[in-house]
């Protein structure tokens, strides 16, 4: 089934932003624990099965490529000369098979950042890669990453940075939205599913964006992607932004939100670069990749919490992602797997017997979110002699929870909730072992 079709308060919201959008963004977010005076009740509130599945992947991949690499920049103006951009061993696959070793399960190209150079030859500008000396302009990076995509096994989602500055039309909202509308519809229709579609929230200069008409558009061509947006960019959008480039998910980490009156199932999805500050590549820069430490404590911080966590990947001006950026990569998937492939033990979600004689250092938690998100506070207990010693307690489980601790030889752990918001519905529980 696809989404349903904006509200009437959506679209009422949507004619009004132009006199109402700067103050309204300064409404924050209410999550559920603060939401018991309004009168819907938000532990109805359920995902969609697109939701559902989506928030199964738990790690993706964002790719940033074009003549910003090739210029040094993370920010590009609009006035680079299309000839800059030549790599010479452009290899999808390459990104793809990194991508995968790390445990990504999608991968979002940004087919036009902020700059408006556009990765795939659209017929609506001369500004993209047509007109680059690649493959003798004949070249479409978009068609070869979403064909890498599909070989690998990995979904495919797509960035079109709805800030544009090089195209003239932008200073002009409607001839600007039509150009945009006309170019998601190029890439809603010739790339095959998009598991994603992202709108980036970056700069605006004073233009108001038709976001009904982005919706619809996406909708119509693709009713089974999400729609990624900040909170304040977009308020009825599928996956809302964590609120940061570093990764970090809140500890107490809520997927229903309640933004301009519009109450939806909105899970997090934390973007971060694979190196600090970094989502183009940059020449000499191999110092600011992320060790493999602070990788771990990203996927404790994001998919420990329930959130979604993404990577950012970034072709070097060959073409190819970096060697060193590879092995990270491979390295981080294969501690994931090495903590969390096998567990100690996994049974019941609320008493869990552990082999004599293993250690323990972590619990992993989980939510059945067909049922909704109800648990507010809880904590893990560990058997120790005749009594229950307390290891580790939390807010919010949702996807999936992961609780750290020092390590210990027990019996058997249980969980206790201390408050919900209804009749629960937990995956079982795991236990597991970090040390080597």
């Amino acid at each position: 089934m696809g989404h349903p079709a904006l509200s009437a308060g959506e679209a009422r919201i949507a004619r009004n932003q132009g006199n109402c959008y700067a103050a309204r963004m300064m409404r924050h977010v209410i999550f559920l624990t603060a939401l018991c005076a309004w009168a819907q009740n938000f532990a109805d509130i359920r995902p969609s099965p697109q939701q559902l599945a989506w928030q199964e992947m738990e790690i993706g991949v964002l790719v940033h490529f074009g003549p910003n690499t090739f210029m040094d920049r993370e920010w590009g103006d609009g006035t680079a000369d299309p000839a800059v951009f030549q790599p010479t061993q452009l290899d999808a696959d390459q990104w793809v098979r990194a991508a995968k070793a790390a445990g990504a399960r999608y991968l979002i190209m940004v087919a036009k950042h902020h700059d408006g150079f556009c990765l795939w030859p659209s017929r609506h500008t001369d500004y993209s890669v047509r007109r680059s000396p690649w493959k003798q302009g004949k070249g479409d990076v978009v068609r070869e990453v979403e064909q890498a995509c599909r070989r690998h096994g990995l979904a495919f989602g797509i960035y079109l940075s709805p800030w544009d500055r090089h195209d003239p039309r932008y200073a002009d909202n409607r001839k600007y939205d039509d150009y945009y509308v006309a170019q998601m519809t190029e890439l809603a229709t010739q790339y095959g599913p998009l598991v994603e579609f992202w709108l980036d929230g970056a700069g605006s200069e004073g233009h108001v964006y038709d976001f009904v008409r982005y919706v619809r558009t996406m909708r119509t061509y693709q009713p089974n992607a999400l729609l990624f947006a900040s909170l304040d960019f977009m308020p009825y959008g599928d996956i809302r932004w964590v609120g940061n480039e570093e990764g970090f998910a809140q500890e107490e980490n809520w997927n229903v939100v309640d933004n301009y009156g519009i109450v939806r199932w909105r899970p997090a999805e934390a973007d971060t670069p694979l190196r600090h500050g970094h989502w183009f590549w940059h020449p000499d820069a191999e110092k600011r990749l992320k060790s493999l430490e602070e990788l771990m404590e990203t996927y404790h911080k994001t998919v420990g919490r329930g959130a979604q966590l993404v990577l950012g990947i970034a072709p070097d001006s060959r073409g190819l992602l970096p060697e060193a950026d590879v092995r990270r990569l491979e390295e981080f998937g294969a501690e994931i797997q090495r903590i969390y492939g096998r567990p100690v033990a996994e049974g019941d979600p609320s008493f869990l017997p552990i082999p004599e004689g293993r250690r323990i250092d972590r619990v992993v938690l989980a939510e059945d979110l067909a049922h909704g998100q109800m648990v507010r506070r809880f904590r893990v207990e560990a058997r120790v002699g005749n009594q229950w010693k307390e290891v580790a307690r939390g807010t919010t489980i949702g996807h999936k929870r992961i609780l750290i601790f020092d390590p210990i030889e027990t019996p058997a752990l249980q969980l206790v909730v201390e408050a919900s918001l209804g009749p629960m519905h937990l995956k079982p529980m795991a236990a597991f072992y970090g040390g080597r």
